[in-house]
């Protein structure tokens, strides 16, 4: 099952939920404003990132200017404890099933949560419609 956390009032946010919905995938809502993630699952989202706090950390939201922190500087425990706190430090939406994630919404990247049946199958179809827009050209 897909997990997808947001904000509200994040526009990128309402962008990965309209494509969610709009291609029939299902997934739970955990807004991150109202409830906010626990150590386990900040945990488990840090362990999924390639470049660690780099890949979830917002470093142009208003709260880590105004904080003036270096996150290099903290450790895991004080960083998952900032974010408890301070939820609008994390990079939304955060989306997640149990064998990929992605962070922000990009409409190409999100494709990855398509079943691969589903892939291929607009794969096809892209492939046919550009074989007949070749020969039409012709």
């Amino acid at each position: 099952m897909i997990t997808l956390f947001l904000s509200p009032s994040c526009t990128s946010c309402r962008k990965a939920r309209a494509w969610l919905t709009k291609h029939h995938l299902e997934f739970k809502e955990h807004n991150i404003v109202t409830s906010p993630l626990t150590k386990e699952e900040l945990l488990s989202i840090l362990a999924l990132t390639e470049n660690g706090t780099e890949d979830i950390i917002s470093t142009r939201s208003k709260v880590f200017q105004r904080l003036e922190i270096d996150v290099d500087d903290l450790s895991v425990s004080n960083l998952i404890d900032l974010i408890s706190e301070n939820p609008s430090l994390l990079r939304r939406p955060i989306i997640l099933d149990n064998k990929r994630m992605q962070i922000g919404f990009n409409e190409d990247e999100i494709r990855a949560f398509l079943p691969r049946d589903y892939r291929m199958q607009e794969l096809q179809e892209a492939t046919i419609k550009a074989e007949i827009e070749g020969e039409n050209e012709r």
